[in-house]
């Protein structure tokens, strides 16, 4: 795994917005952002209000600094900035890096993908994007969409390090032997890796076989 330190915020508000992401998709207003911005179209009314839960199936985790460039956190009619603790938050909730600020990453997380569906030429983005939205969510309304998340099992020995599955203490990371529990502050309450049995897995299939092809998230320091 890739670790990197805290990046640096694409704009700064005196009151958290709703706008940091859990790992199941849905927003919540801490101070916490994370290592990574990213967006899901725009999320505000013209009163700045986050009004919806997504409104494109273009999910996309970035940098949250590129080039010096400058983005509002709630300009309407704009994408709205959405923030993440890490990679393995932002793939739990069923984003894939960009292609634009982060096309290393997007063409290793296309690579892995590729390779596990044993495909002779890259898996296009547009493709990506329709895997993406299919695994996401069941059919719903309102802001908060945990409840409509898309779960799968899978035996936890298979699981890829830097998967996300449900436990009976909300969301944990995989990383080598070892579990770690979601906060928006780091990963923490490290437990052992079980050693068998099914797990609810909350990272969406597509992004598994991105890990399982050789995509190397980058993680939170406290994961390490």
């Amino acid at each position: 795994m890739r670790l990197t330190p805290p990046g640096v915020p694409v704009h700064t508000a005196e009151v958290p917005r709703r706008n940091r992401v859990d790992p199941l998709g849905d927003l919540h207003a801490v101070e916490a952002r994370g290592l990574f911005t990213g967006n899901r179209g725009c999320l505000v009314d013209e009163s700045r209000d986050v009004v919806r839960h997504h409104r494109s199936n273009l999910w996309i985790t970035c940098v949250t600094s590129f080039r010096g460039w400058r983005h509002e956190l709630d300009k309407p009619g704009r994408w709205t900035p959405l923030f993440f603790l890490d990679d393995a938050v932002a793939l739990a909730a069923g984003h894939r890096p960009c292609a634009f600020c982060r096309l290393a990453d997007h063409r290793a997380y296309r690579d892995g993908v590729t390779a596990m569906l044993q495909r002779d030429s890259p898996v296009r983005a547009d493709e990506l994007n329709r895997r993406l939205a299919a695994e996401r969510l069941r059919r719903g309304r309102g802001l908060d969409r945990a409840r409509d998340r898309r779960l799968w099992e899978a035996r936890i020995e298979d699981l890829p390090d830097g998967t996300v599955f449900a436990a009976d203490d909300g969301p944990r990371l995989i990383v080598a032997d070892r579990t770690l529990a979601f906060a928006f502050e780091g990963w923490h309450r490290t437990a052992g890796r079980p050693s068998g049995g099914d797990v609810k897995v909350i990272t969406p299939p597509t992004s598994v076989a991105a890990l399982r092809g050789g995509f190397r998230p980058v993680l939170h320091p406290s994961a390490n």
